[in-house]
């Protein structure tokens, strides 16, 4: 019982948070992280393709990422999982590297922007991984990657988890997400590599 409800709530908040884009297309934009950003970031061309790549596909990849860990999906729907997680593979590709792109104007100057364009390069690193070791039936090694690619992909949850705690704590909005871009994942990936990772390398192990 437990474990389905630990289940359900991370899938509410993978769907919930996947779904936050669409706020962007709806109200006004000036809110939130982008009222700290310029006007002339703001108006210009390159910077909006990359947020809104970035944005939009990551939504995506977060949205239906959850589901391939579900190993009733897998086993009886072998190629609906298949599906689903080559959308997957091509939206952390564009997100990742639109995240790279706009991840060197972010603020809070080179503390955030190295922190988020370091999580950049390893979601698009352990996704293109997770790809080739399915290509080469390394099954295995694919789980395990694909463990850390949603890992560094649930960074978009715990950012919004963290920030606010952050930002009351220090009573400063920027010190906050200074500390958000490299808390939002960090723990992520340290937690994945724990209490997933190595008991499925032990278990590999004694096969």
């Amino acid at each position: 019982m437990l474990k389905q409800i630990r289940w359900a709530f991370f899938a509410v908040l993978a769907v919930g948070i996947g779904l936050y884009p669409i706020v962007y297309f709806l109200v006004d934009r000036n809110f939130g992280l982008l009222s700290s950003k310029s006007d002339a970031l703001l108006a210009a061309a390159w910077w909006n393709a990359g947020f809104y790549t970035h944005i939009v596909f990551g939504g995506l990849a977060l949205l239906v990422g959850w589901t391939q860990f579900s190993a009733r999906l897998r086993n009886r729907y072998l190629s609906v999982h298949r599906r689903i997680g080559k959308l997957y593979v091509v939206a952390v590709l564009l997100s990742a590297l639109a995240a790279v792109g706009i991840g060197f104007f972010a603020t809070g100057g080179i503390v955030a922007a190295s922190g988020f364009v370091s999580l950049g390069c390893i979601w698009f690193y352990t996704t293109l991984q997770a790809y080739r070791a399915i290509r080469q039936k390394n099954r295995r090694r694919h789980q395990i990657m694909m463990i850390y690619s949603y890992a560094a992909c649930f960074a978009a949850v715990t950012l919004r988890l963290w920030l606010p705690l952050l930002t009351a704590v220090f009573n400063d909005f920027v010190t906050g997400y200074r500390l958000v871009a490299w808390l939002c994942w960090v723990p992520n990936l340290a937690l994945a590599h724990f209490f997933w990772v190595k008991p499925l390398m032990r278990k590999q192990m004694a096969a």
